[in-house]
C-alpha cells in the first residue's frame, strides 16, 4: 500500500461527492494510487470553507504531462472532484469519451469555433455544478527557461469574471520530475515505450509532488464589460500562482534541479519571475 502524505497540520478533509459519478470517484481512487507510486504528495492550503458550494475556478501551472493527475490527487485530499476542460477529440475516442462524458468533463471544441463558445461551456459548468472546474491559465506546458509560469492568457480570467466565480490559485512542483515532456502526441508503439521509460525512471526519484491551494484572487473591482478588466484579473492570477510557487521551489530558484533534455524552452523570462 502506498501512503499519500499532506503535510503538516493538514486541514480536516471534507469529501462532498454527491455530485460525482461513480466512475469518476473510482478513477480517482486509480489516480491517487499512481501519484502515490510516482512520488511523494504533499498538500498545502485549502479551499476555504466560504467558497465550497459557489463556483470555483482552481486556476494552475502547468509544468508536465503528469500534473494534471498530481492535482488531481490534490483536490481529492481536500475533498474536492474537479471538472476538467478536454478536447472533443478525447471526448470522440471509444471509452475515454464515454467516461469523461460520465465525469461530467468540459467537452471544448478546437478549430472552427470561438473562443466565446469555451467561455460558456465553463460558465454553464459553473452554474450547473458546486464542483470546482480546473483550468490552465497558461494554455500550455510552460517552456519559460526556468520552468516559471508564462505571462498566460486571458480566457481563465475572462472564464472567472463573466461567471462571478471564485479564482483559487495552485501552484505546484516536482511533477515535472515524474513524465519526460517528450513528442506532444503519441503516434506509436515507440512513443509510448519512451513515456513508459521516463515514468519509470521518475518512480525510482519519488519526487516530492509538492501542491498549494492559495487564497482567493480578490476580482470584486473587476468586471467582464469592462475593457482592460480581463487583462489586469489575468495579472493578479498569474501573480497569485507564482507566490505560492515560491516557496515550493525555494531551493531551485532560477532553474530546475532535474533536466529534461526533451523540454523545448525559449527566451522568454516569465514576466512574474520573481
Amino acid at each position: 500500500m502506498v501512503a499519500l502524505p499532506s503535510g503538516p497540520h493538514e486541514p480536516t478533509r471534507r469529501h462532498d461527492t454527491s455530485e460525482t459519478s461513480r466512475v469518476w470517484r473510482s478513477l480517482m481512487l486509480v489516480d491517487r494510487w499512481i501519484v502515490g507510486l510516482a512520488g511523494r504528495l504533499v498538500v498545502t492550503g485549502d479551499l476555504p470553507d466560504e467558497v465550497r458550494g459557489r463556483p470555483v475556478l482552481l486556476t494552475a501551472n502547468h509544468i508536465g504531462d503528469f500534473d494534471a493527475l498530481v492535482l488531481i490527487a490534490a483536490c481529492r485530499a481536500r475533498g474536492a472532484a474537479p471538472r476538467i476542460l478536454a478536447t472533443a477529440g478525447l471526448f470522440d475516442a471509444p471509452v475515454l469519451g464515454g467516461v469523461l462524458r460520465s465525469a461530467q468533463h468540459i467537452r471544448v471544441e478546437r478549430g472552427g469555433v470561438t473562443a466565446t463558445a469555451a467561455l460558456e461551456a465553463v460558465g454553464a459548468a459553473l452554474a450547473e455544478s458546486s464542483r470546482p472546474v480546473l483550468v490552465y491559465p497558461e494554455g500550455r506546458i510552460s517552456l519559460e527557461p526556468g520552468l516559471w509560469p508564462e505571462r498566460g492568457k486571458s480566457g481563465a480570467a475572462r472564464m472567472a469574471l463573466a461567471a462571478e466565480a471564485v479564482v483559487v490559485p495552485v501552484s505546484q512542483w516536482g511533477a515535472h520530475e515524474v513524465l519526460h515532456y517528450g513528442e506532444p502526441t503519441v503516434t506509436g508503439a515507440r512513443d509510448l515505450l519512451a513515456r513508459f521509460r521516463s515514468f519509470c525512471r521518475g518512480v525510482r526519484r519519488r519526487p516530492a509532488l509538492r501542491v498549494h491551494f492559495g487564497q482567493p484572487v480578490d476580482l470584486s473591482d473587476l468586471s467582464a464589460e469592462r475593457v482592460g478588466d480581463a487583462v489586469r484579473a489575468r495579472d493578479r492570477i498569474m501573480r497569485a500562482i507564482t507566490d505560492g510557487l515560491v516557496p515550493l521551489r525555494a531551493d531551485e530558484p532560477d532553474r530546475p534541479r532535474h533536466h529534461d533534455p526533451t523540454r523545448p524552452v525559449n527566451d522568454k523570462r516569465s514576466p512574474w519571475r520573481p
